[in-house]
C-alpha cells in the first residue's frame, strides 16, 4: 500500500510540474521580430510601404514586430512633404501610427539640399548615412529586407 501512495505522489508532482510549464509557455510573449527595410528607388516607394503594411498584418500587428525603413538616394524625393503623392502620405501616416520608424540618410539630404523638416513628419536624420545605419541595425539583430 505504501508503494502505491508513493507512486501516486510522484504522478501528482509530475502533473503539477507539467501544468506549470505549459502555463508558463502559454503566457510567455513570442520573440518580437526586428526588421530593417531598405529603400533607394524612387519608383518603389509606394510598393515598399505596401510591403511593410503587409508585414504588419502578417505578424498580427505592431506589437509583434519592430520595423525601421531606411531611405536614401533618389527614393528620398518621394517623401518630400510639399510634393509627395497623397496616397503615399496616407500610407506613411498609417505606418507611423503603427510605430514604424523612418530614417533619412543625412548624405542624401545634403546632396538634395533638403532638411529632415522638408520630409513628411516622422522621419529622423541619420547623419552617419543610410548604409551605415543599415549595417548597424543588422549588427543589432535586425533582419535586412530590400523589396
Amino acid at each position: 500500500m505504501e508503494r502505491r501512495g508513493f507512486f501516486k505522489s510522484i504522478l501528482a508532482v509530475t502533473g503539477l510540474a507539467a501544468g506549470a510549464l505549459a502555463t508558463r509557455s502559454a503566457v510567455a510573449a513570442p520573440n518580437k521580430q526586428k526588421v530593417a527595410y531598405h529603400l533607394t528607388d524612387l519608383d518603389r516607394a509606394q510598393s515598399v510601404l505596401g510591403n511593410i503594411q503587409n508585414h504588419l498584418n502578417g505578424v498580427g500587428g505592431p506589437e509583434n514586430v519592430e520595423i525601421i525603413l531606411v531611405v536614401h538616394g533618389p527614393a528620398l524625393k518621394a517623401f518630400e512633404d510639399i510634393s509627395a503623392n497623397p496616397s503615399l502620405k496616407a500610407a506613411q501616416e498609417k505606418l507611423k501610427s503603427s510605430k514604424v520608424s523612418f530614417a533619412a540618410c543625412g548624405n542624401t539630404l545634403n546632396s538634395l539640399k533638403l532638411e529632415v523638416a522638408d520630409l513628411m513628419p516622422g522621419f529622423v536624420r541619420v547623419d552617419q548615412g543610410g548604409v551605415v545605419r543599415l549595417a548597424e541595425l543588422q549588427s543589432q539583430g535586425y533582419v535586412y529586407l530590400r523589396p
